[in-house]
Parts: C-alpha cells; sequence; structure tokens
C-alpha cells in the first residue's frame, strides 16, 4: 500500500474507487481482503469458492461504489453485506443439486459425537438429534445450505408457510435446549 492511502479513510477508499484510480482500488482490496476472504470461508467452507466470491465482491464494490451511502453504514460493513450476499447465493445455487445422500451426510456429521466436542457441542448436537425429521431437515437447508423458506418448501415438497413453521419450531426448540 503506498504510504499516501495508508493514511486515507475507508470513505475516501470508496471515493477513489468511484473514481477509477487503480491504486486507490489495490489499498481497498489490500484493506478489506482478510475480512471478506475470512466470512466468505466461514460461510461456504471451500477456499477456492471463498476466493471467487471474494474477487467478485470487490469487483461489486468497484462497479457500485458511486452507490455506497455513509449514512447507511461503514464501509466495512458494506463490503461484508456485498460478500455476505454473494456467498448466500452460492450455497444457494449449491443447495439446489443437494441430493438426499448429501443432505443425510449432514444430518449425521452434524449428530454425530466427535472426540473434542465441547459441552456446548454435545449439547447442540443432542438437541439437533432430538428435534422432529421434519424439523431438523427444514433447519439444516436452511441454515447449512442456505435456502430460503420458500426453497425449502420447494425441495420438501411442503407450502412455504409449513417450512417457516418448521424453520422457526426448530430453532425455538434449539434455544430452549441451549438455554435450559
Amino acid at each position: 500500500m503506498s504510504p499516501d492511502h495508508e493514511q486515507l479513510s475507508d470513505e475516501s477508499l470508496v471515493a477513489g474507487l468511484a473514481a477509477g484510480d487503480a491504486e486507490v482500488g489495490r489499498s481497498f482490496v489490500r484493506r478489506f481482503e482478510p475480512r471478506v476472504v475470512g466470512l466468505a470461508l466461514s460461510m461456504v467452507g471451500d477456499r477456492a469458492l471463498a476466493e471467487d466470491i471474494a474477487q467478485e465482491a470487490f469487483v461489486r464494490a468497484w462497479r457500485h461504489a458511486l452507490a455506497y451511502d455513509a449514512r447507511r453504514g461503514t464501509v466495512a460493513g458494506w463490503v461484508l453485506t456485498i460478500t455476505r450476499n454473494l456467498a448466500l447465493d452460492a450455497l444457494r445455487r449449491r443447495a439446489r443439486v443437494v441430493g438426499n445422500d448429501r443432505l443425510a451426510g449432514v444430518e449425521r456429521t452434524w449428530t454425530a459425537a466427535g472426540a473434542h466436542d465441547t459441552d456446548e457441542a454435545i449439547d447442540l448436537r443432542d438437541a439437533l438429534a432430538a428435534l422432529p425429521e421434519p424439523q431438523r431437515r427444514a433447519l439444516l437447508l436452511a441454515a447449512v445450505f442456505g435456502l430460503t423458506a420458500a426453497e425449502v418448501g420447494e425441495r420438501e415438497g411442503i407450502p412455504l408457510g409449513t417450512a417457516k413453521t418448521r424453520i422457526r419450531q426448530a430453532l425455538l426448540r434449539l434455544r430452549a435446549a441451549m438455554v435450559s
């Protein structure tokens, strides 16, 4: 990062991005890349996909830099929201091809005992295992695979309201189990 750009505020970097300043653009990427890649990686669990998501997030930030409004949030929040939305899109694309075998594998992984489980992990695993299967499936499709309630309903062949109810009831049961 050039010494001049190290001192620029986040907002100034976005303004430079909007103006098409390539050096400021590189500074912007260097400043936010660890957080953007980290968020994408934590969401999708695949380094190559996370890096692709990060690259697309920076392209979108560059294309839409003029639309950034400091009154609506921080630059970091803005670029991380772009990243989150792209990661969710990637998860949804991946989830559309989720077969029953893959879903069953995730269920087994999430409910299986691990040698290094903490007490909290054991409680969560037990609470997940105790959920009725339709609620557990709906929750995993939404939380792990990133499907919307409408997509869960379509995938499971149930009405949207039923999908929403299953997800909500599963979350309420998990919360109750984790609090007690």
